[in-house]
This record gives structure tokens, C-alpha cells and sequence, in this order.
């Protein structure tokens, strides 16, 4: 299994410490990486064994390797595939889902109540966003493969992302004139680093197809 810090977790880690939110990013992060033990978990027990495990600015990320009996022409089984997925992409929004009932119910401190609920409740809708490849982007993703294939999966996807993206940048940009916090910046980046990062490997895999295609028409 690989292991692999995102750098940008310490530009991250210098902003919110002179901005006197690293509070508010600890508590993020540690809940994060829970979130991300909730799909380690359902990830073993639907049979898949994790391959890499990345810190990055918003958590930690963790990727399975499918076992490649899973890659079945057969549709049954390519559906049974992604159902597996959907299951271990909503692992994580129900483990702070979890934390926020617990801490609702737990005899904290009044502010270490609220930050617990808070965080939690951020991470989760975050996650939940339809944007790939983040849990939401992922949990759609696998509705679609079902119903229209892998390709078209990957385009509807992709572009929805992107659409997403557009709407949170506006939402955004009109709620830091009242909020005026750097966190809604760094996320809005962040997202956009996504979406580009993931529209570069599909136009390098849409490229791969073509020349598969070129190949076997020749």
C-alpha cells in the first residue's frame, strides 16, 4: 500500500494559523480522516483492499485496488461492481453523520460541542457535493455507469462537476463580501483543482480510446 502527503496540506496549515482558524482546520482534518476510516471499513468488508492512502488539504483520501474478477463483461456483475462503490462513497457522509448524533447526545463543553457538530456537518455536505471526486461526484458517478455505461458516466459526470463548481464559485464570491472568510477562498479553489485535475485524466483516457479505435479500424 502507497503513502502520499499533498504538499499543499502546509500552505493550507500557514493560511488558516495567520488567519486564527487553526482550531476550526484541526478539528477538520481529525474528523476527516475518521470519515475516511468509515470508507476503509465498508471498503474491506465489500472485499476491496486498500491501494492508496493520500493526506491532502481537506482529509485524507483513500483508493481501493478492485480485484479484477470485479471487471466482468456481464452487466450483473459490472452493476454489482458499482453498487460496492456507491455503498463505500456513502460510508464517509454516515460516519460524521454518526459523530454529529453522538456529540448531539454527549456532555461536552457547550464550544467543543458546537465545533464537533459544525466540522462534522461541513465535511459531510462537502462530501456530498456532486462534484468528482468527491463522494457526492463518485455516488453519481456509479448511478450513471449503471444506467449509461462507463463513457458516458465519466462525460455526464464530469460535466455536471464543472456546472457544480460554477454555482459554489458564484455562491461563494457573493458570501465572502458578508463572511469575509478565507476558508470559502481555499475551498473554492480547492474544488476548482479538482474538477481541472479530473478533466485532465478523462481527456487523457478519451485520447487512449480513440487511438484503441483508430487501431482496430485500420
Amino acid at each position: 500500500m502507497r503513502f502520499r502527503i499533498d504538499l499543499k496540506i502546509f500552505i493550507f496549515l500557514i493560511l488558516f494559523y495567520f488567519t486564527k482558524q487553526i482550531k476550526i482546520y484541526s478539528f477538520i482534518m481529525i474528523f476527516a480522516i475518521i470519515h475516511e476510516f468509515g470508507h476503509l471499513l465498508a471498503g474491506i468488508v465489500m472485499g476491496m483492499k486498500p491501494e492508496k492512502i493520500e493526506i491532502m488539504p481537506f482529509g485524507v483520501s483513500i483508493s481501493f485496488k478492485i480485484n479484477t474478477k470485479e471487471y466482468n463483461k456481464k452487466i450483473k456483475k459490472g452493476n454489482i461492481l458499482e453498487i460496492k462503490k456507491i455503498i463505500v462513497a456513502l460510508s464517509g457522509p454516515i460516519t460524521n453523520l454518526l459523530i454529529i448524533i453522538i456529540a448531539n447526545n454527549m456532555k461536552l463543553q457547550n464550544i467543543d460541542k458546537i465545533i464537533t457538530i459544525y466540522t462534522n456537518y461541513l465535511i459531510m455536505i462537502f462530501n456530498l457535493l456532486p462534484i468528482y471526486p468527491l463522494d457526492g461526484g463518485r455516488i453519481l458517478n456509479g448511478i450513471l455507469h449503471i444506467n449509461f455505461g462507463k463513457r458516458k458516466a465519466e462525460e455526464y459526470t464530469n460535466n455536471i462537476s464543472k456546472i457544480m463548481v460554477i454555482i459554489i464559485t458564484i455562491i461563494s464570491s457573493i458570501l465572502i463580501l458578508y463572511i469575509q472568510n478565507i476558508s470559502i477562498i481555499l475551498i473554492d479553489i480547492y474544488l476548482w483543482y479538482l474538477v481541472i485535475k479530473e478533466n485532465i485524466i478523462i481527456k487523457k483516457r478519451q485520447d487512449i480510446y480513440k487511438k484503441i479505435l483508430e487501431n482496430e479500424s485500420i
